[in-house]
């Protein structure tokens, strides 16, 4: 069980944090209504995301990650590149570079999937030795709604359990992402039960297991088998649970610009604040308040200060 006032004791490896799945191009609208003409590029995709958040708040993460053999497949790499983080485990697809349309958000974002590459993430041999090498791997469900991702990640687990990495789950269901007749959310009640920490958002619980009581929600991912349970709840905050004891936590936000990324960047501050050696009580405080710094600005990631400087804007 997780004690929210101890820390979490990793082994001395060189990857804080691997994160597997999507690596795409987010295409957000200039404003918030649905016949937008105006879009903005900007660099996406929640490992990745949690990635670059993470390199900025002052850890050591790792993606894999798959896209086209085409501009936009460059522009990701590069951007990875410019900002310090090893590109050796995306892998180049004869596929188009995958896209999601976005308008801009206060509330949670409506995107329209365009998905291509990012599914086409094979495992390899490099892939094993870097799961290995660290301390956390990290998947949505981006990556386990097609094959052959779906497969990569399956195995990513395994060899994960076997070599004490922390095992972590974004349950960010959208059922455009499934194949028509597969049942996405019976596969991911199935998978839980080899998740460590899981994080769904009050929307993502209810796509999963329909409308109830956010606390009757954490017990249904409890019973599954997570760990820790960690429920957001947009502007009312969250709520994290051991399965012993659960604590509120209200939210830290008092400007918002736009939604996008603001669970990537929760990931992104507790990741760190948990390497970092802080008990999972104030990781978690430092998770909201990294959402609550990114909620400020338009696009996914954000010029992050170092967690340190983060901590005391917000005099935590």
């Amino acid at each position: 069980m997780f004690v929210f006032k101890d820390k979490i004791e990793f082994e001395n490896r060189k990857n804080d944090c691997l994160t597997i799945g999507e690596l795409l191009v987010d295409l957000i609208a200039s404003d918030e209504h649905d016949d937008a003409n105006t879009y903005q590029q900007f660099f996406g995709g929640s490992p990745a995301n949690i990635a670059m958040n993470m390199k900025r708040l002052g850890a050591s993460p790792l993606i894999a990650s798959s896209v086209g053999r085409d501009r936009l497949g460059d522009y990701l790499i590069n951007h990875m590149a410019q900002n310090g983080i090893c590109t050796k485990l995306i892998q180049r697809v004869e596929c188009p570079t995958s896209l999601v349309l976005l308008n801009k958000s206060t509330g949670t974002p409506l995107p329209i999937f365009y998905r291509n590459a990012d599914y086409q993430l094979i495992y390899s041999e490099a892939l094993e030795q870097e799961i290995i090498a660290s301390k956390i791997i990290h998947f949505s469900c981006w990556s386990i709604s097609r094959y052959p991702a779906r497969s990569t990640v399956e195995k990513a687990i395994q060899v994960a359990r076997n070599n004490n990495v922390l095992v972590c789950f974004d349950p960010n269901y959208h059922q455009m992402l499934w194949q028509n007749g597969e049942n996405g959310p019976q596969y991911i009640k199935d998978i839980i039960g080899q998740v460590d920490i899981i994080k769904p958002s009050e929307d993502d619980a209810e796509r999963i297991f329909g409308q109830d009581t956010p606390a009757n929600q954490i017990d249904k991912f409890l019973n599954l088998g997570a760990k820790l349970v960690i429920l957001t709840l947009g502007k009312d905050g969250l709520i994290v649970s051991n399965g012993n004891k659960s604590l509120k936590f209200e939210s830290l936000a008092t400007e918002v610009a736009d939604t996008t990324g603001a669970g990537d960047a929760f990931w992104s501050g507790f990741y760190t604040a948990i390497i970092k050696g802080y008990p999972i009580i104030d990781a978690v405080a430092l998770g909201s308040t990294t959402s609550a710094y990114k909620l400020k600005h338009v696009g996914a990631v954000v010029n992050l200060p170092r967690l340190e400087n983060l901590k005391d804007i917000y005099s935590l």
